[in-house]
C-alpha cells in the first residue's frame, strides 16, 4: 500500500501558499490599481473644497451668513432644480420691492419673491437667490443666496456654493440699526431643509458631505445674529437631464 501521510500535509501547505498568494495579489490590485483610479473618480466628481471661503460678508466687509450648502449644475439645471422644489427667485432689492414687503408684512399677505439684501463673495454679491415662503408671513422664510465657483465636475458644470438661513422675524440690525430679517442660530436645519426639498425632486443623481468645512462653528452674521453649525457642507449633483 502506498503511505499518503506525508503527501496531505504537503497538499495542505501547498493550498495554503496559493491561497495567500491569491490575497496578496488581490490586495496589490486593490490597493495599487483600483484604489488609485477610485480616488481620482472621486476628486474629479467631489472638487476639492479647501481653497473656498466659509463664510460671506457684508458689503461693508462685515462677516456674513455662514456657507452651507453646494449645488453642481449649470445656471439652467440649478435654476430648474429650485423652481421644481418651490423655491421663487428673489426681486432685487429695490425702494419698490421694499416698500412691497412691507406692505405685505402689515397685510399679513404672502409674498413669494421678496427681496434679500446682498452679501459678498469672491468679490461680488450673489449670483441667484431664492426663497421659500411660510404661510402668508412675509416676516419667516426660508432663502439661500449662491455664487457660481471655478471648480467643476468632470462634466465642466460648475459648483455653486450657497448659503441657506431662515428667516424668523424682522427686526433691527444688532450692527447697523437698520430694519432686517433676523436668521434662526441652527443653520444646519436650513441647509438640510434645502437639500431634502431638492432631493424630493427626484433631480439629484448624488448628495454628498464635506466634513470639517468650517473649522469655526459657531460667530454672528452682519445682522449681530448668532449662529451655530457642525461644520458639514451639503453638495447636491444635479442629474443629468431634465
Amino acid at each position: 500500500m502506498l503511505n499518503t501521510s506525508e503527501g496531505k500535509p504537503a497538499s495542505r501547505k501547498k493550498r495554503v501558499t496559493l491561497l495567500v498568494v491569491a490575497i496578496l495579489l488581490l490586495w496589490a490590485a486593490v490597493a495599487y490599481l483600483v484604489m488609485p483610479d477610485a480616488w481620482k473618480w472621486y476628486v474629479g466628481r467631489h472638487p476639492s473644497l479647501e481653497d473656498v471661503p466659509d463664510i460671506t460678508h457684508t458689503a461693508s466687509g462685515i462677516p456674513g451668513d455662514p456657507l452651507n450648502v453646494g449645488v453642481i449644475g449649470t445656471e439652467i439645471e440649478v435654476k430648474k432644480i429650485l423652481l421644481a422644489a418651490k423655491w421663487y427667485p428673489a426681486d432685487p432689492l429695490t425702494l419698490r420691492s421694499c416698500l412691497e414687503i412691507a406692505e405685505a408684512t402689515v397685510l399679513k399677505r404672502t409674498y413669494d419673491d421678496a427681496p434679500v439684501s446682498n452679501l459678498f463673495l469672491f468679490g461680488r454679491k450673489q449670483d441667484l437667490a431664492f426663497e421659500q415662503p411660510v404661510g402668508d408671513n412675509p416676516r419667516k422664510r426660508h432663502h439661500v443666496r449662491f455664487w457660481r465657483t471655478e471648480k467643476t465636475d468632470p462634466d465642466g458644470r460648475p459648483l455653486w456654493i450657497g448659503s441657506a438661513t431662515y428667516d424668523e422675524r424682522v427686526g433691527l440690525s444688532r450692527t447697523t440699526g437698520q430694519v432686517t430679517h433676523h436668521v434662526a442660530a441652527d443653520v444646519d436645519a436650513e441647509r438640510d431643509h434645502l437639500l431634502n426639498n431638492l432631493e424630493a425632486t427626484g433631480g439629484l443623481s448624488e448628495v454628498y458631505t464635506v466634513d470639517d468645512f468650517h473649522k469655526s462653528r459657531q460667530g454672528r452674521n452682519g445682522g449681530g445674529d448668532p449662529w451655530h453649525t457642525d461644520g458639514r457642507l451639503l453638495v447636491g449633483v444635479k442629474g443629468v437631464g431634465p
